[in-house]
């Protein structure tokens, strides 16, 4: 509550917070529901939105829950919901179609497909992934105006280092799924990485460390877009946001009281960026600035490899050192020197400590002298990680009350001299609300010294540290009258709780649409709480994913009864010559899990030619990808690749219009069980990846090309990152010089084929991509027998002999956290 409050206090225009429930930070300082009730209060009494994330994905047997808790929003009166799951934005729509919905970042919008699918779903803005440029969204310009969909970008903190929603390391690990909100940073670990070879099955082997300076090969610095404000203000962008969460409310003061001050300089056209104030927001928190993919940076102008906390502001070096006063000579680096009550830290590669400054210090002939706990090596850097005055501005900034609301009022008497105040509150949102109070009782007549009409002004006018401040005040006082202090600051109180309470009551939907509401939940309740009916098995289809020819002619000869087809390079001629290397199995062309404008450019104009070639249908992974197909060739068959995150039935009746879906790798079996139950008459087929390198992210970095150079990552040589456990991750070029990371252990389902028989699942799918015809031939013979009733030790065994780093039934067994 102190940050919301720190954050309206600073100027901002909506605050967007998470609850107990369904949040992507699930390990905040989250709201309950009555913290939330008082928070919404306290907002809109201010003026300021509130918007709520109720971001994960969600279970079937979480629907009732959630359903219960957006009509609990609802009432509440906030502003939007942040959402990423599909059916949770499909319930929403049917139970609260009043409640405004915006596309959470984790959707993974990347295109005005996207924006355009986003607001035909019932989304009213769209948080964009943050790999999306500037120029890309000035090309958006068109659908915005057409849809009056609104953007939202990050403008200020934390970066993921992968595409959010597509990022499944932190689960693949340790089960913790940042998709559940409870993702445990593995990108903020350390790294060494590993170059080799690949063998014969696609396998990198003879792996051995490449010698870096700097271990934290995925930590990204902060974004901070202040130096280019006035860039981003003129594309078409509509909310700015700062990441917040989890962060002091000395943070969310500050950095938010910088940029409002500049979005208003901006606005009336004199603002330059201020050095001041971007050694302020280093101050706040920084592991290094960085404008990031939205303007073009790349590599190490987005990876901070060094270290992956709090830098704070480098001011220079130790260049000498006195044992008997432990005291450094620090030359400084600029202007900046050490004061009273800074935080410094002292950094050498042998090690590091902090300490605060005691006294002002003085300057030596070489640099400031600094007294330290402990000996500090010549060349050690030397940094303030707190401000003291930094600090002070930020309690100032907490300390005032917004302004915000007038109340214009006038105050009559009746005859027995109890006041009533009749008034009209202005807020800055919304329309004037009206609002009448009594005194609690007569004043009485006055025996010697009877109050004026100034003295009874002055004393309703004292709003402070309120947000609200009195305007007009009439009063047709009949003199004569006396109250003490107490009286007329009751009265003043019962007056602006009553502005309070009408400013809030207001901000709610009428009581007719929650009722409404209601009478919706009820009727929705029990089809959510149903368990569904026990799916009827069907004879598994085996599909195979790979991204050349030679595999396709490879899975098809082994048995494969669908293939789906991702090439490197996409052309009507590899098209073709896919199509007959499956030799009269059903080819689907795959597209990328991260769909951007170059990539769509390409591919729609083929799929008239693909499909004349003979194409079976498109898998997608992007939402926007599938209305795109559709445009361009209406009867295509449409399929689902895990990128959609279907959890839940309701996302899967979302897409009733593919003919098949895959579902999450994060689901275990008693999850896919429940969902294919409730899976509604007509909805599409649901596969299941069984076999293959589980995709553990998507990100638009190069680990070897932003630790070696460009272009290290595509010379053909294996490259792969070791954690300190020991387990390797491969890396594989994604296109476009991103890069997919894999699992450092291979998914293999074999021995659970009758489960997901007993489920009702109508395909299994092996992923052979980057695995090469070896691999795509004999894995998928495997698991051919398998479905032909041999299912043995030896199958397993084998399977094992060809998988990566070994076998795992990761989440089908687990769960997901």
């Amino acid at each position: 509550m102190e940050a919301l409050k720190a954050a309206v206090a600073a100027g901002a225009d909506a605050v967007y917070l998470g609850g107990t429930r369904f949040s992507a930070r699930r390990f905040a300082a989250n709201f309950d529901d009555d913290a939330l009730r008082e928070a919404v209060d306290y907002a809109h009494i201010r003026g300021v939105a509130v918007h709520v994330t109720v971001n994960t994905l969600v279970h079937d047997a979480e629907l009732p829950a959630l359903a219960d808790y957006l009509l609990f929003l609802y009432e509440t009166g906030v502003d939007a919901v942040l959402v990423q799951d599909i059916g949770l934005l499909r319930l929403a729509r049917a139970l609260v179609p009043g409640l405004v919905v915006h596309a959470s970042t984790q959707m993974t919008v990347t295109t005005a497909e996207g924006v355009r699918w986003a607001a035909e779903a019932g989304c009213s803005r769209v948080v964009l992934a943050r790999e999306v440029s500037l120029a890309e969204i000035e090309a958006m310009r068109p659908v915005l105006e057409e849809t009056g969909c609104e953007l939202e970008v990050f403008l200020h903190g934390a970066l993921c280092y992968a595409y959010s929603g597509q990022c499944l390391l932190s689960s693949v690990i340790g089960g913790r799924s940042g998709n559940r909100g409870a993702c445990a940073q593995p990108c903020r670990k350390p790294y060494a990485l590993m170059k080799g070879e690949y063998d014969r099955y696609g396998r990198p082997v003879r792996m051995k460390p490449v010698r870096l300076p700097h271990r934290y090969l995925l930590s990204t610095k902060d974004i901070c877009l202040y130096p280019v404000l006035d860039r981003v203000v003129a594309a078409p962008v509509s909310s700015l946001k700062i990441e917040g969460r989890m962060k002091a409310p000395a943070y969310v003061a500050v950095v938010t009281a910088i940029y409002r001050r500049a979005l208003d300089a901006i606005a009336e056209g004199r603002w330059t960026p201020s050095p001041h104030d971007e050694e302020a927001l280093a101050f706040a928190f920084t592991r290094g600035f960085t404008t990031g993919y939205l303007c073009g940076e790349r590599h190490r102008g987005v990876i901070g490899p060094e270290r992956p906390d709090n830098r704070g502001v480098r001011i220079g070096r130790v260049v000498a050192f006195s044992n008997a006063r432990m005291e450094a000579t620090v030359a400084l680096s600029g202007s900046l020197a050490p004061e009273n009550g800074d935080g410094i830290a002292v950094s050498s590669p042998e090690g590091e400590f902090g300490c605060l400054v005691r006294g002002t210090p003085k300057s030596g002939r070489d640099g400031v002298l600094v007294r330290l706990p402990q000996p500090a090596p010549i060349g050690a850097v030397v940094s303030i990680t707190r401000r003291a005055a930094f600090e002070s501005w930020a309690d100032e900034v907490m300390r005032q009350e917004r302004q915000a609301v007038r109340v214009d009022a006038s105050v009559n008497w009746e005859e027995d001299g109890t006041p009533v105040i009749e008034a009209v509150c202005t807020p800055i949102r919304g329309s004037p609300v009206r609002v009448a109070v009594r005194g609690d009782g007569p004043m009485g007549a006055a025996r010697t010294r009877p109050l004026t009409a100034d003295q009874i002004a002055e004393q309703l006018r004292r709003t402070g540290g309120t947000p609200y401040v009195v305007g007009d005040l009439d009063l047709a006082y009949p003199g004569g009258l006396f109250a003490p202090p107490s009286y007329l600051n009751a009265l003043r109180r019962s007056l602006l709780e009553a502005v309070g309470e009408a400013l809030c009551e207001v901000e709610r939907p009428p009581a007719d649409e929650i009722a409404a509401a209601r009478a919706r939940l009820s009727t929705l309740l029990p089809a959510l709480k149903a368990g569904g009916k026990t799916a009827a098995e069907k004879k598994l289809v085996l599909s195979v994913y790979t991204d050349i020819a030679a595999g396709v002619e490879a899975a098809a000869a082994a048995g494969a009864g669908r293939i789906y087809f991702e090439p490197a390079e996409c052309t009507a001629e590899t098209l073709a010559s896919a199509v007959r290397a499956a030799a009269g199995v059903p080819l689907i062309w795959k597209w990328p899990k991260i769909v951007r404008r170059t990539f769509l450019d390409v591919a729609l104009p083929l799929l008239d030619q693909a499909a004349a070639a003979g194409v079976a249908g498109v898998m997608v992974e992007g939402h926007g990808c599938a209305p795109a197909v559709r445009t361009a060739l209406p009867d295509i068959p449409l399929y689902g690749a895990s990128g959609l995150n279907i959890w839940n039935a309701e996302a899967a009746a979302a897409h009733d219009d593919f003919a098949l879906l895959t579902l999450s790798p994060e689901l275990s079996g008693d999850d896919i069980r429940a969902l294919v139950a409730r899976l509604p008459a007509g909805a599409p087929a649901v596969e299941v990846l069984v076999q293959g390198v589980a995709e553990a992210m998507v990100t638009e970095d190069c680990p070897p090309a932003t630790a070696l150079g460009c272009p290290a990552g595509c010379g053909g040589a294996a490259f792969g990152i070791r954690d300190e456990k020991g387990m390797t991750f491969p890396l594989w070029p994604a296109g476009e010089c991103r890069t997919s990371i894999g699992n450092a252990v291979e998914t293999c389902l074999l021995d659970r084929l009758s489960a997901l028989l007993a489920a009702g699942v109508g395909g299994i799918a092996v992923d052979a991509r980057r695995r090469g015809p070896a691999y795509a031939r004999e894995m998928s013979g495997i698991y051919r027998e398998a479905l032909d009733g041999r299912v043995t030790a030896d199958l397993k065994a084998r399977a094992k002999a060809l998988s990566l780093g070994g076998i795992t039934a990761g989440a089908f067994v687990h769960g997901t956290e």
